[in-house]
């Protein structure tokens, strides 16, 4: 397992993670490229615009990331994903999930959501042994 490699990558994960879960979704953008890729099993598109449409339709969503892995600009998270009801509040469903975001210069470029973590390792050409395990955890 590695300790620091990888750990400002991570660390913007994170911080999407948080403006996600907490609904602001102008620091989520702020954290990610204007020309981010978006994508999961419905299909990829491209932008700002996309992330935020994409935020206001999943606005009852919570990702809690569990595990990360990084190598290079590649940060694989698996996430416990929590749905709610709009008017109850009341969770209707979780999951777990996991994606792949790719960062770079501080932002993140692109995040793919998979069904599980072994799809998502196996398509960004990562495994077991690039885990992080961050001091702050």
């Amino acid at each position: 397992m590695q300790q620091q490699g990888g750990v400002s990558e991570v660390r913007v994960v994170e911080a999407w993670h948080a403006a996600l879960n907490e609904g602001d979704v102008d620091r989520l953008v702020g954290l990610s490229h204007p020309d981010v890729e978006v994508g999961g099993p419905r299909g990829a598109g491209r932008g700002v615009q996309l992330l935020r449409e994409w935020v206001n339709r999943a606005n009852n969503v919570r990702l809690e990331p569990r595990r990360l892995f990084s190598r290079g600009g590649t940060v694989v998270v698996e996430q416990a994903g929590q749905w709610r009801s709009a008017e109850s509040g009341e969770v209707i469903g979780s999951q777990s999930v996991a994606a792949v975001f790719a960062v770079c210069a501080g932002l993140v470029m692109s995040l793919v959501r998979y069904d599980d973590l072994l799809e998502a390792l196996k398509t960004a050409g990562l495994d077991q042994s690039d885990e992080i395990r961050l001091e702050h955890r």
